[in-house]
């Protein structure tokens, strides 16, 4: 059972429910509820099964719930509200012997504990008295019904920590609402419940007394102890007489002295307590599985954004687009297009002449090329991941769960990262080293010829670079631009199948290069979904969970005797 509740509490945890869908705000509750019983009472329980009986006292607005401990106690040890709300911290009440049941690494692990009753409601005062009997401990509680939320949270927080509810109500109070809705959850989950009747006149108990019977009857609670408190005044420490209250002083030191009671008790509330968390579990299963559907749709606009800018990359780069300006003119002086177009063996001769003429004016011109390529190729790339981030944030904004993670966001998403200009310029001219590498591996056995020594390896691998980006241009711009040129070139040198073969090796070194930063582009919006919103698998693991801690409830804590 434990390993089992552990499993499911991490996928329960696990799952994010960020995105702002019809009914998200409802299972973000429903998640709170079920992890907060979890960690405050059910995991704590299973770990001590010995540990005290934990009472928790509460109820209605004056109802009398502090009067009613301290008089059990026997003395002042919290105090009661006399102006309305009172905001303060919750009392747990122990025997000295069992103090160590109640530290934070225990049970609530979320209260701090003080030795002083304050106004903290997210604190804990830890009161040890020999009049409380060992192995059990009271604990009183806020109004259920206070009009300070944070009382009321920390009622609910409490009773849904408790082994046994001590239900406070008074003649003029039993039928309200909100305590009978509270009370509707005890039945749910099958949780052990007293009621204890308060400040009821003599002449209307006989009455009072009966309705509130029958009321618990039809609420599924006729077989929890009714015990009754006549109004009567209290002596100068606030107490009631102790007659007053032995009835369920009595009855309370009787469970704590029957450690079978105790532990029917025990197993009782926490069989209601699981039971109730596994169905609470596929209705949170539910809300993952239908942000996950949202989920799917705003991955897939993120996955359009950026195939649609890899696409376009992929395209631009090869149909001669980046042949433009400055690279073209570049070009044409380093390959002399007017005189390399007559032929082959002659074309080859001059580049020959002007290497030998020329070492250093063929490096520089060599040079501007590589720069001139390897800028145009970096705005291609810069161009596209603004692009496709741009997409990606329209499509987002039209979808009411994705505007409203980019409100979280901020408008960085719209653009491409800062950091985008300098490692596309990395990219560009690690390829442009790429296309040499390339080269030069293939030429090791061609150093010697005369083709390879006019371009060289620098002038081989520009020319390359060159091909690559004019592979699908029309032959018109290609001879207006001089990019044919490259192509015969980079044929007359290597021959045309190991022409082809390079071409596609460079083309594919920049595309993986190219998609590798468009991918960590889109990487952002993967990020904030991630914070946002579970994996749409992580609803079916939540289920899974869920149906292995009933198979273990069942095991564990239902007896072979019960219906």
């Amino acid at each position: 059972m434990l390993a089992a509740l552990l499993k499911l509490r991490a996928e329960l945890s696990g799952a994010a429910l960020g995105l702002e869908i019809a009914g998200a705000s409802d299972g973000r509750e429903a998640q709170r509820r079920l992890l907060s019983q979890l960690d405050d009472y059910v995991l704590p329980r299973l770990v001590q099964l010995d540990a005290p009986l934990l009472t928790v006292v509460g109820g209605s607005t004056g109802a009398g719930k502090s009067t009613l401990v301290n008089s059990l106690v026997g003395r002042r040890v919290t105090e009661s509200g006399v102006l309305r709300p009172t905001t303060r911290s919750a009392v747990l009440v122990h025997n000295p012997a069992d103090a160590e049941w109640f530290q934070p690494d225990r049970i609530l692990p979320d209260l701090a504990r003080a030795t002083t009753q304050s106004h903290d409601t997210r604190s804990l005062t830890l009161v040890a008295a020999h009049t409380v009997p060992k192995g059990l401990a009271l604990l009183d509680a806020p109004d259920v019904d206070s009009v300070e939320a944070d009382n009321r949270r920390l009622a609910g927080e409490l009773l849904a920590a408790a082994d046994l509810w001590l239900f406070v109500t008074s003649a003029t109070r039993y039928a309200d609402q909100v305590p009978w809705d509270y009370l509707r959850e005890a039945a749910e989950r099958s949780a052990a419940v007293a009621i204890v009747l308060d400040r009821t006149p003599e002449t209307s108990m006989g009455e009072v007394r009966g309705h509130l019977a029958r009321m618990l009857t039809a609420r599924g609670l006729k077989d929890s102890p009714l015990f009754t408190v006549l109004e009567s005044e209290v002596d100068d420490e606030g107490l009631l007489s102790p007659g007053a209250v032995a009835p369920i002083l009595n009855w309370l030191h009787d469970l704590a002295g029957d450690p079978e009671v105790r532990a029917s008790i025990v197993t009782q509330t926490l069989d209601g307590a699981v039971r109730k968390i596994v169905f609470g579990a596929f209705d949170v299963a539910d809300a993952v599985a239908d942000q996950g559907a949202v989920l799917t749709a705003l991955v897939e606009d993120v996955d359009s954004a950026y195939t649609g800018a890899e696409a376009t990359f992929a395209k631009s780069l090869s149909d001669g687009t980046l042949m433009r300006g400055e690279l073209a003119a570049r070009w044409r002086d380093f390959a002399g297009a007017g005189d390399l177009l007559r032929g082959t063996d002659d074309r080859i001769g001059r580049l020959r002449d002007r290497i030998v003429d020329s070492v250093r004016g063929r490096r520089a011109r060599v040079n501007e090329v590589q720069e001139s390529l390897a800028h145009n190729v970096e705005l291609l790339l810069l161009e596209q991941a603004e692009a496709g981030a741009h997409t990606a944030y329209q499509s987002w904004e039209n979808n009411p769960a994705g505007s409203a993670l980019l409100g979280g966001a901020g408008r960085e998403l719209e653009r491409a990262t800062r950091t985008l200009r300098q490692r596309s310029e990395r990219i560009a001219a690690d390829w442009i080293e790429a296309c040499t590498e390339i080269v030069r591996a293939e030429g090791s056995d061609r150093r010697m010829t005369s083709r390879f020594l006019a371009l060289g390896t620098a002038g081989s691998a520009v020319t390359l670079g060159v091909c690559v980006i004019n592979e699908l241009a029309p032959r018109e711009e290609e001879i207006a631009t001089g990019a044919a040129t490259a192509r015969e070139l980079l044929v007359d040198v290597f021959g045309e199948t190991t022409a082809r073969r390079l071409l596609e090796l460079a083309k594919e070194d920049l595309l993986r290069r190219a998609g590798t930063v468009l991918r960590d582009e889109r990487q952002r919006f993967y990020d904030v979904l991630a914070r946002a919103a579970a994996a749409p698998s992580a609803a079916d693991s939540i289920r899974a969970a869920a149906r292995a801690a009933e198979d273990a409830r069942h095991t564990d804590l239902i007896p072979e005797d019960w219906d």
